[in-house]
């Protein structure tokens, strides 16, 4: 069982940065595939990005490709979604998630494919 909580959303001028944090417990990250996905109200829960264990393999939404970067410190346990260049679209909750089987790169978007979530973080976007 893995335990996730996000932390670093806020409000932000457009054109701002922001770094989002997603800190696990109960077990290590190393052998998990870590994802970043966000919702807004009336949406389906979108994948922003994702970080593939078996071969470090990275994913981006088109969306948010060349703003975004996603990382992992695996001494804290901690993986990170650094955003930059926000525009208002990008108003959303932020979710990581993890899972642990192998995931295939045409999947990674899928929201079902994640067995762990955490409880997301609110990113506002407004001038």
């Amino acid at each position: 069982q893995v335990q996730l909580v996000e932390s670093g959303g806020g409000l932000v001028q457009p054109g701002g940065s922001l770094r989002l944090s997603c800190t696990a417990s109960s077990a290590t990250l190393d052998y998990y595939n870590i994802a970043w996905f966000r919702q807004t109200p009336g949406k389906e829960r979108e994948g922003v990005s994702c970080l593939r264990y078996s071969d470090g393999q990275i994913y981006y939404a088109d969306s948010v490709k060349g703003r975004f970067t996603i990382s992992r410190d695996n001494a804290k346990n901690t993986l990170y979604l650094q955003m930059n260049s926000l525009k208002p679209d990008d108003t959303a909750v932020y979710y990581c998630a993890a899972k642990r089987d192998f995931l295939g790169g045409n999947r990674w978007y899928l929201r079902y494919e994640y067995d762990y979530w955490g409880q997301g973080t609110q990113v506002t976007v407004s001038s």
